[in-house]
């Protein structure tokens, strides 16, 4: 069974819709008459904490013309824990149509997971940090959903919660006067996404008829059939995405035979 390949992208799609959450913050810095001094925009990218707290301490002279600017963001997947309060049906399949050539497609039920991230936020003044912070903490109460199209073959969007876990702190005031101040605030996140596996093709085509037989008693090993319904699409040829309407029909029967889905005949 493994070995299939496929590829949906859903890990690479979560990390950019998690990262485009915190890609448009901005702070300003203002003069004592309240009027705006300058209006910055938080720098993100995608890295580990101490990556860029290396980069803030490794120039030890402070008189170089060129150093990291200050406040920055940094985010990056930490960890992927399977969730089993959102298990369903191992076996369960649903069909889909898909989006290149309309063809019917068989998908088994995803398979929830749990993706861990770490947003840092580096900054020389703790107003500048705090000024990012509210900007971020009113919209997770504590979730945040994004939709995501994880697969995009078949038209497969879902909502994403965003969980903030947890707020942590750190100062690096310690060292000497040559060594630059960071405040480093770090936000954890769990994001509750669905992993897809194999698209794979369906042998059964569209349902464009339905018969349900009607019985004159609740036991249906006894019982016979009095009344068939039968529902077919008009057209006959329409698709899903058509405008259509229905033709109904209604038959009595007074034969005591029974419809039998497999050989597609009374018996």
């Amino acid at each position: 069974m493994l070995g299939t390949y496929f590829y949906h992208e859903i890990l690479r799609k979560t990390i950019i819709s998690f990262g485009t959450l915190f890609n448009n913050i901005n702070i300003k810095h203002k003069k004592a008459d309240g009027t705006i001094l300058d209006d910055i925009k938080v720098g993100l990218s995608y890295g580990p904490q101490q990556k860029y707290l290396a980069k803030i301490q490794e120039q030890a002279q402070l008189s170089k013309p060129v150093a990291i600017t200050l406040p920055r963001m940094s985010f990056e997947m930490i960890n992927i824990q399977y969730d089993p309060t959102r298990k369903t049906g191992v076996t369960q399949t649903f069909k889909v149509k898909d989006t290149t050539d309309d063809k019917m497609k068989k998908v088994y039920m995803p398979v929830p997971y749990n993706i861990g991230f770490e947003l840092n936020i580096f900054s020389k003044l703790n107003d500048d940090a705090l000024q990012i912070i509210e900007q971020i903490m009113p919209y997770f109460q504590p979730a945040f959903t994004l939709t995501v199209d994880l697969v995009s073959a078949i038209g497969e969007k879902r909502d994403i919660p965003v969980v903030l876990d947890n707020i942590s702190f750190q100062d690096d005031y310690e060292g000497s006067f040559e060594v630059r101040r960071a405040l480093i605030y770090t936000l954890q996140f769990t994001a509750k996404t669905y992993l897809f596996g194999p698209v794979a093709k369906s042998s059964d085509g569209l349902i464009k008829k339905v018969i349900v037989d009607h019985h004159s008693g609740t036991d249906t090993s006894a019982a016979k059939r009095e009344v068939r319904y039968t529902v077919v699409p008009d057209p006959i040829s329409a698709g899903p995405d058509d405008d259509f309407g229905f033709t109904e029909s209604w038959t009595d029967f007074g034969d005591g035979k029974d419809y039998s889905p497999t050989r597609q005949t009374d018996v």
